[in-house]
């Protein structure tokens, strides 16, 4: 059977970690706007990192449970409630029949991730299933979550009983400081030295605001002044990465994000390292942000740390799930 949608929330989707492989032929990535988060969660229900989950944006769903499960979720704190009584974030349970787990506003942060043990059990699209709203495949029928969906799982829990989990982790700063985090740090961008010095130390010292008129495609943002001094130079379509800092000519900078094009014309003034896409994809339309430069070294030594404590935090859990 699986869980039941009572309420969907404002965007709720499946999401795992994308389609790779497909850019040239015109299909984007797609998959989760913050895969810290999902991963996390689905450490926490005992399953592979890449496994699909449910992502709930800004507000979240509400869920009926048609048969036991172990569920876990991360990422911004919307209120879980289960049949009525206020849960905890970032806690692994077990879920009988009949139960009902609700979502709230996002309080802190912007999404937040559902997975359970074993998964979804939908058809993998090119690999991936992932939901492609633009292209409607993949997911569920290729669109948001909607009253009176069944979402089934792919193996039902082993015991007919459940019982409550007591035990909880602590997440290292590495893992869990980013969600009220205004800084964004990338490495410069292949046209980085298009833009004058005026518009290089402009983009790194004003905030910027992150504009209503953004989507899982990418991030508008406002700045006080714009970057309207880059060289007039002929630029030839490239590939598009998810975090990459386009500066169309209005000189407000895009962020690109999981669901972006393909191929873009823009230059790109920078490149936001992996490692903070998740603190991008936990604010809200309004939100401030900062930029700040690191080297590629630096970004890999962040990036290889955060491996390393999901690694050792998913033996962890490993271990508390046998006791």
């Amino acid at each position: 059977m699986g869980i039941k949608i009572i309420k969907p929330g404002m965007m709720s989707s499946i999401q795992d970690q994308g389609r790779r492989g497909f850019q040239s032929l015109g299909v984007s990535t797609g998959g989760v706007m913050d895969p810290l988060a999902m991963k996390l969660a689905n450490v926490m229900a005992g399953n592979p990192l890449d496994e699909a989950v449910i992502e709930m944006t800004m507000t979240g769903a509400t869920f009926e449970c048609g048969e036991p499960a172990r569920i876990a979720f991360f990422g911004a704190d919307m209120g879980p409630v289960l049949n009525g009584k206020q849960m905890r974030m970032g806690q692994p349970m077990e879920l009988k029949k009949g139960d009902v787990l609700a979502f709230g506003y996002a309080q802190k942060g912007c999404r937040c991730y559902v997975a359970v043990q074993g998964g979804f059990d939908l058809e993998p699209v090119l690999g991936s299933q992932s939901t492609h709203l633009q292209a409607k495949f993949g997911g569920l029928k290729g669109r948001v979550l909607q009253k009176g969906d069944w979402l089934p799982f792919k193996r039902p829990l082993l015991s007919d009983h459940t019982r409550r989990i007591r035990w909880s982790f602590y997440l290292s700063p590495a893992l869990s400081s980013y969600l009220g985090n205004r800084k964004i740090r990338f490495i410069p961008g292949k046209q980085y030295n298009w833009f004058t010095e005026e518009d290089r130390e402009r983009f790194l010292n004003q905030s910027y605001q992150i504009s209503a008129d953004s989507n899982r495609i990418g991030y508008r943002l406002k700045g006080e002044q714009p970057l309207t001094g880059m060289e007039r130079q002929e630029l030839i379509t490239e590939g598009t990465a998810a975090g990459s800092i386009q500066v169309p000519p209005s000189g407000e900078p895009i962020i690109l994000m999981a669901d972006r094009q393909p191929t873009g014309g823009y230059p790109r003034i920078g490149e936001v390292i992996s490692v903070d896409l998740p603190v991008l994809a936990q604010k809200k339309p309004g939100d401030w942000i900062r930029f700040e430069p690191v080297t590629l070294e630096e970004a890999q030594k962040l990036y290889l740390l955060q491996e390393r404590e999901l690694s050792a935090l998913k033996k962890i859990v490993q271990q508390k799930m046998k006791e």
